[in-house]
């Protein structure tokens, strides 16, 4: 009786050298090729959201402003310069989205793929840290000299004479008057505006995939359910640094020499414009962001699945 053994008392080991209880882990280089095909499709859905959030935070209250709100921004770009007015300064976003979103899913794969446990798990705290090192990373790498660009084409549209004929020529005016370092302004506002966003927002993921996933892993998650947690995970980062996102726009504006430092951006604004500057853009961003951040990872996800049947990594 003693060499039976009930097919309800399996040994604990072998329970957990289970294969199908192990996470499985996405290969960096499929994370990089299907983060710049998310990247890419999702700007070109929500640029004019990011349009008028650059608009209304570039509108000083000192100057006296320009647009009485989101509708009246609307109204006017379209009635000045009719609705692809909407989507100036897109390629500068479309240029840089492909390579931001292949760094950032790249870099989290990469650091995730080190931090997760025995079982191919990765806590909430732990993707907390991956977001943040991929926010960082796309920040320098790709971010902050798309992002100046970006809001030096916005901003160039409000003058009477509009000098940027285009994303390359805009680049290379920029650069021949200011330099490289013209396409870096703002740096340190801007790295910790996405590793902020990024830590927020792969925190809230993470943790809502374990919480979905409980104790199986391997549970697939179907696009609509990918889609909510993502745009919970990008109200999130939202709420939690606009102030860091104004400072950046005004940092990287047409007017950016007006300020020091980043510090002394955030004192001018509060002295000059009220704790209230800081939450500019908020509405426009947040449906940005939630429908930005909910499609780049359905795409994401989907692009992985179709990936993980072609390219064999295991």
């Amino acid at each position: 009786t003693s060499a039976f053994v009930s097919p309800f008392h399996r040994p604990h080991c072998l329970v957990a050298a289970a294969p199908s209880e192990k996470a499985k882990l996405t290969h960096p280089g499929k994370a990089i090729l299907a983060g710049g095909i998310a990247g890419g499709i999702e700007i070109c859905i929500t640029f004019p959201t990011e349009y008028v959030k650059t608009q209304l935070q570039l509108d000083e209250k000192a100057n006296p402003p320009r647009y009485k709100g989101i509708v009246d921004c609307v109204k006017q770009t379209v009635n000045n310069h009719g609705v692809r007015g909407l989507y100036r300064g897109l390629s500068s976003l479309v240029y840089g989205s492909i390579p931001k979103a292949a760094v950032r899913f790249g870099v989290f794969e990469f650091l995730s793929n080190k931090m997760r446990d025995e079982s191919g798990k990765l806590d909430s705290k732990r993707g907390l840290l991956c977001g943040l090192g991929a926010g960082v990373a796309e920040a320098v790498v790709v971010v902050c000299p798309m992002e100046t660009v970006k809001v030096k084409f916005i901003h160039d549209q409000t003058s009477a004479n509009p000098k940027y004929r285009g994303f390359f020529h805009g680049v290379r005016e920029i650069v021949r008057s200011q330099g490289l370092r013209g396409t870096y302004q703002g740096l340190t506002a801007t790295v910790l505006k996405q590793g902020s966003n990024q830590a927020i927002r792969f925190y809230v993921m993470t943790a809502l995939r374990n919480w979905y996933k409980g104790d199986n892993p391997n549970k697939t998650l179907n696009p609509i359910v990918t889609g909510v947690f993502g745009a919970i995970a990008g109200a999130a980062s939202v709420f939690g640094n606009t102030p860091l996102d104004v400072i950046k726009t005004r940092m990287q504006g047409l007017e950016a020499h007006k300020y020091k430092s980043t510090v002394d951006c955030a004192i001018k604004i509060m002295k000059h414009e009220g704790p209230a500057a800081f939450y500019k853009g908020t509405i426009p961003r947040l449906g940005r962001v939630c429908m930005d951040v909910a499609i780049v990872f359905i795409i994401y996800e989907e692009v992985v699945k179709v990936l993980n049947k072609v390219w064999k990594t295991d």
